[in-house]
């Protein structure tokens, strides 16, 4: 009996320890993933307010963020960036238990704003690449010769865009952990097999 009393109190600190172990592992990944998302706040903001303040005037005319329509699609992305960055922080600092929909909302968010932001940063590079190179074949010539100051700030912009990019991989890599780590995939439903079976058999 008291080999019997002692195999259950082993088993019961057993299953306590892996329950501590589990909750202490949650716990730091809800903690980094909340450091991470305001990170990237942090960053959209800098590269958001970088960019706005972009404009140069000199001998040779006037520059601004607004002439280009990628400079400012990638202001309005990193300004969305900001916003979601700071209120799915909130969400992931909550420390109530997660549910599906939570999980499949956030990774679908993530990943959505992770090629976004990607693809404003793209159009932003490429851009920038003709201002500084200029292109012969359409006699377009390089810009930042006379736009020095511009093209410097809108270079540091587009690289914090780059770099909030990055932490976003890291943040789709833990939701999308926290949501087929924990849940399984949706099973087929048997009876709808049954009849694309038979289905398939009558033709």
């Amino acid at each position: 009996m008291d080999d019997k009393y002692s195999t259950n109190g082993g088993a019961a600190a057993a299953s306590s320890s892996a329950v501590a172990d589990e909750s202490l592992s949650s716990s730091g990944m809800r903690v980094a993933d909340t450091l991470l998302r305001l990170a990237s706040m942090g960053l959209c903001v800098a590269a958001l307010i970088v960019m706005l303040k972009n404009s140069q005037t000199d001998d040779y005319g006037s520059v601004a963020y607004s002439d280009l329509g990628a400079f400012k699609f990638l202001v309005h992305v990193n300004g969305i960036c900001a916003g979601y960055s700071f209120l799915s922080a909130v969400v992931a600092a909550m420390s109530r238990p997660s549910t599906m929909s939570k999980a499949w909302t956030l990774f679908f968010l993530d990943q959505l704003l992770t090629y976004i932001t990607l693809a404003a940063g793209t159009v932003s590079t490429e851009v920038l690449y003709l201002a500084y190179n200029g292109d012969t074949e359409i006699t377009w010539s390089a810009a930042c010769g006379s736009f020095g100051k511009f093209c410097s700030k809108a270079t540091a912009s587009v690289v914090i865009t780059f770099v909030v990019v990055a932490f976003y991989a890291f943040i789709s890599i833990l939701s999308s952990y926290k949501l087929f780590g924990r849940y399984s995939a949706p099973m087929p439903d048997p009876s709808k097999q049954l009849e694309v079976s038979a289905f398939s058999g009558r033709c």
